[in-house]
């Protein structure tokens, strides 16, 4: 009995910053209309800045994994994904400037083996820089919260001037007729005080 495969959908991160000498996590997963098969297997490359060229830095498959011991990332590579949650991330330690560059990671679950990678770029640096986001909101937060006080302050202002005009339109006696002495006029308007 021949399985149809189907097609695999991988996911990663776009970009990740990260500090020199601090441990990052590179998540890959995937989605596949299959439950997760034993035979699952996730493979990261590594393509420094600069470089044309890819090398593979880690290769998980029939349960166990397999980390290049020759490479970059030697002691520095550590395997936290779960296969079974179809997670295949991997901890990179203690990083360094030569770090800089682009992941891949690929992965199957027979029978679906057909897909295309899936990369994240990482970049390391002394001091993370402040991200164009965090400036963009900041801004949109300072100007919604400029309206937001000129709103206020219109409907306070409102809100005094009604109290003004209520607290005169009690004190003013709109009958000038009276069997007493004759009252005064407000000054500026056309009613009558006793």
């Amino acid at each position: 009995l021949l399985t149809q495969s189907e097609a695999i959908v991988i996911y990663t991160g776009w970009e990740r910053h990260a500090l020199v000498g601090s441990d990052i996590r590179l998540s890959c997963s995937f989605f596949s209309w299959r439950w997760t098969s034993d035979d699952v297997t996730f493979s990261w490359s590594y393509r420094p800045d600069g470089a044309r060229d890819a090398i593979s830095v880690f290769h998980y498959t029939g349960g166990a994994p397999y980390v290049d011991n020759k490479g970059p990332f030697r002691d520095r590579l550590e395997f936290v994904g779960n296969p079974g949650r179809r997670d295949g991330s991997i901890l990179l330690k203690n990083l360094d400037y030569g770090d800089n560059g682009t992941f891949t990671c690929d992965a199957k679950n027979p029978p679906d083996i057909v897909g295309r990678a899936s990369s994240v770029r990482l970049l390391v640096f002394e001091k993370v820089p402040i991200q164009a986001g965090v400036i963009t909101g900041s801004i949109i937060g300072a100007v919604l919260g400029l309206l937001l006080l000129i709103v206020v302050i219109y409907y306070l202002m409102r809100f005094l001037v009604a109290r003004r005009v209520f607290n005169l339109s009690v004190r003013s006696v709109p009958l000038c007729l009276g069997l007493g002495p004759k009252p005064e006029p407000i000054p500026g308007l056309d009613t009558c005080m006793v």
